[in-house]
């Protein structure tokens, strides 16, 4: 369920998403790749101990150098 909320408010995730449903991946891989992505950026919210931002990797790569 977590993965679904993200998946539809937070850009990141929704781009991800996109980009994997357009190669034609199905929708519950899609949601499981969303899961694990969510994961994978709460630990690095954890970790670093600093607040969430969406444009963190726009700063200095291109969207196609990977998300």
């Amino acid at each position: 369920m977590p993965s679904l909320v993200a998946r539809r408010h937070n850009p990141i995730l929704r781009q991800f998403a996109e980009r994997l449903a357009a190669t034609g991946m199905a929708q519950k891989a899609v949601i499981g790749a969303v899961m694990h992505k969510l994961a994978h950026l709460i630990y690095g919210v954890i970790h670093n101990d600093k607040p969430f931002d969406p444009n963190y990797l726009s700063k200095g790569l291109a969207i196609q150098d990977g998300i």
